[in-house]
């Protein structure tokens, strides 16, 4: 017996179940529970009978001797046992929708899905109209987007879970290849009352003597402002902090705050004169680095690779103010 089959017996699991187990309709049935957590809703998706789902998911359980699913109030939730086995079905049938995303855009059929990950202030401000145009071109390709922080963005790209991703990078990653590039400038954000809104060269020392709104751990900005915040000296008198960005420019819009933002996103309201936007002149303060990425060697498909190119073409040609510094 070989090494792979003794494992196998190990797991009552012999090469014709392993086959049987892992064929393709089990697959799809799988993910498509572990991505709607419903078996109802997959059987609505995929127009077969719920009875036939419950069958395929209760056989991969009884041959891996192993639950892949519990149910929590009426909703389906993944085992440990069951991301294990979603992250791997997924690199399986990858190469399946990307064949067959590929055939139907050759047969004229245009169909697919373009998964995007991007930061808030990009997806409020630049994708929704980067998504509208796509859609005109291309009216039967569907775009999934997810709004997280910076970090989350590179590493939902490297993991495969999307394809493009939007966000601000602090350092190089040799996971991913950037496309796209862009610097902005951090500054504050203030009320045009506060008494920091006529300042010429506003440091942190100057904003901290201030109540300040503080972007959290985890967002890029919060990256760069850190090493300037020697917590024995330089700490804010008093502060808020908030994962999101728009929240700190509303934190900003009350008069009491000032927030630590870019210009993406505001420039309206910057324009108009309602908030007053001042960069922060400390020495040393980097840039904060706009990004458009994909994996390293992931090779787009047809459908993905469709939408990145139209941003690229965009970014490159558009002399678009919100992504330049100054």
């Amino acid at each position: 017996m070989t090494e792979r089959s003794s494992q196998n017996a190990k797991f009552g699991l012999s090469p014709a179940s392993l086959a049987r187990l892992f064929h393709t309709p089990s697959l799809i049935y799988f993910i498509m529970v572990a991505e709607t957590l419903s078996m109802r809703e997959t059987a609505r998706r995929l127009n077969v009978a719920s009875s036939a789902i419950a069958r395929q998911i209760a056989h991969m359980e009884t041959s891996l001797d192993m639950p892949l699913f519990t149910r929590e109030s009426r909703r389906l939730r993944l085992t440990p046992a069951g991301e294990v086995l979603l992250r791997h079905a997924k690199s399986l049938t990858a190469p399946l929708e990307s064949a067959v995303s590929e055939l139907d855009l050759l047969a004229g059929l245009k169909s697919g899905t373009i998964k995007v990950a991007t930061v808030e202030s990009v997806g409020l401000t630049i994708l929704p109209g980067l998504i509208s145009e796509f859609g005109q071109r291309y009216p039967r390709l569907h775009v999934d987007v997810r709004m997280v922080v910076g970090s989350e963005v590179v590493d939902l790209v490297v993991s495969g879970e999307v394809d493009i991703g939007f966000t601000f990078l602090t350092k190089p990653r040799r996971d991913i290849d950037v496309a796209i590039r862009r610097d902005l400038p951090i500054g504050a954000v203030m009320r045009p009352d506060h008494p920091l809104a006529s300042a010429d060269a506003l440091t942190f020392d100057a904003c901290f003597a201030h109540p300040v709104a503080l972007p959290k751990r985890g967002l890029s900005i919060r990256d760069i402002i850190d090493p300037f915040m020697d917590h024995d000296r330089r700490a804010p008198r008093s502060y808020v902090e908030a994962n999101s960005v728009r929240m700190l420019f509303e934190l900003a819009k009350t008069g009491r705050y000032v927030a630590f933002i870019t210009t993406l996103g505001i420039e309206r309201e910057i324009a108009s004169g309602d908030i007053v936007f001042r960069p922060i002149a400390d020495k040393g303060l980097p840039l904060n680095r706009f990004a458009m990425v994909v994996k390293v060697g992931g090779g787009l498909r047809f459908a993905p690779a469709a939408f990145f190119d139209l941003a690229k073409t965009y970014f490159d040609t558009t002399d678009d103010p919100r992504l330049h510094a100054g």
